[in-house]
């Protein structure tokens, strides 16, 4: 066979059969895979349109209800990391020209600002210094002032570590007919959810933070209000493919792929062709969802709260100082301080590299200067917060920093006593 002109010949031994290292991943995400969900990933291939499949699928729906409380009709998986399911929504929902009004306390809203602009929309930003949230009677005043067609915001911003409320924000939006979107991807299923209740009109999630399944699906899910804009929209494309419709302001959703519309008919009980699903995460999807459920939302939303708080009691007796407002501190992660004196991305790559244990650092004006740990699905167990404490005090030590050796583990061991 010809060699391709510049490539060289191949190597049958330079690659080696893949063994990724072990790591205790304490990062806000990706988080380590739960092994049941893991081990779904294994199971044999089954066709997309196979009665057994589309079973599996109606149940991933049913399943999704319960995890995000609610009873839309509509609760299905984007194909495609968080941010996807981010980028169907605000794509499908948002029309050039419609006024979004995007609070921004973190990395993630400026995300969402960006999105949105590319949407075509006519943006307004609310800001709040990093390291605070929103008081929800902000956010519904502006709603009531500016009356948007859309509001986005965020659940849990985790380049900050700080949780939003969101009680009061939908009803402000339902008075002025504007829908409200929420990105609670760091949130669901470690953080309570309550669709519902409340009046989010979209709501999308991750899978690789709290919910410990791997990166590669974003589940979404839609009230009416939300659908009657997608099919408004797709009366539009058909109306643009037919010719009939030639009104310089319609706009079809300008992703094919994104397009809600298109995806609800996948997942209705219709099937319409629209992409090949991906077969073993859906299986993914389940099992982890299911797992959450079986625990109990309140009981994994409680065991969150406990090793945070094992943790942040281990971090104090070290002498590191939290950041952020304590009063909107997102339970899921830990933000700290890096002191003064201490190179903060050689603390993370002696963790790494001695210990393997993998925390984050931040985003813009916080990068280099705060750790962000991660306390999320099944990472969040004693095992790891103990073993995070006691690799970050003999890491500091090795820095050069005074610590009263053994204290961290023992301050984290008593809330764990306590709770016995």
């Amino acid at each position: 066979m010809n060699q391709p002109f510049g490539l060289a010949p191949f190597d049958r031994s330079a690659y080696k059969e893949l063994s990724p290292s072990p790591r205790i991943i304490m990062t806000p995400g990706p988080v380590e895979a739960e092994p049941r969900v893991l081990r779904a990933l294994s199971y044999p291939i089954l066709g997309q349109f196979d009665p057994e499949f589309t079973r599996l699928m109606n149940e991933s729906m049913e399943l999704l209800r319960h995890l995000f409380r609610t009873g839309n009709e509509w609760a299905y998986p984007v194909d495609g990391t968080s941010r996807s399911g981010i980028e169907a929504v605000l794509n499908s929902l948002i029309e050039p020209g419609d006024r979004v009004l995007i609070p921004i306390y973190g990395r993630f809203g400026h995300l969402l600002h960006e999105i949105a602009q590319r949407c075509g929309a006519s943006v307004i930003v609310m800001e709040r210094e990093w390291g605070g949230v929103f008081a929800p009677g902000e956010i519904a005043a502006a709603v009531t002032r500016e009356r948007p067609d859309l509001v986005a915001i965020v659940h849990g911003e985790t380049s900050t570590g700080r949780l939003q409320r969101l009680e009061g924000i939908g009803s402000a939006c339902r008075e002025v007919g504007a829908l409200l979107v929420v990105d609670a991807v760091a949130t669901i299923g470690g953080v309570p959810m309550e669709t519902d209740a409340w009046q989010l009109d979209a709501v999308i999630g991750g899978t690789q933070k709290c919910l410990s399944i791997p990166s590669g699906m974003a589940p979404v899910t839609y009230n009416d209000r939300a659908e009657r804009k997608l099919l408004k929209r797709k009366r539009i494309e058909r109306g643009l493919r037919s010719g009939a419709g030639d009104s310089p302001s319609a706009r079809p959703v300008q992703s094919n792929y994104l397009d809600l519309s298109q995806l609800q008919d996948y997942w209705s009980p219709a099937r319409l062709n629209h992409h090949t699903e991906m077969t073993s995460m859906l299986y993914a999807l389940r099992e982890g969802v299911r797992i959450a459920l079986s625990e109990g939302l309140e009981e994994r939303f409680a065991r969150h709260r406990l090793h945070e708080r094992a943790l942040m009691s281990g971090l104090r007796a070290m002498g590191l100082e939290l950041y952020g407002d304590p009063g909107c501190k997102l339970p899921v992660v830990t933000c700290v301080n890096v002191p003064d004196g201490i190179d903060g991305e050689r603390v993370r790559e002696r963790l790494l590299r001695g210990f393997g244990v993998e925390i984050a650092s931040s985003f813009g004006p916080l990068k280099g200067k705060i750790w962000r740990i991660g306390t999320m699905g099944y990472g969040c167990r004693q095992t790891n917060v103990l073993h995070l404490l006691g690799a970050l005090e003999a890491s500091l030590l090795r820095e050069g920093r005074k610590l009263p050796a053994g204290e961290s583990v023992q301050a984290a061991l008593d809330v764990y006593d306590d709770q016995a």
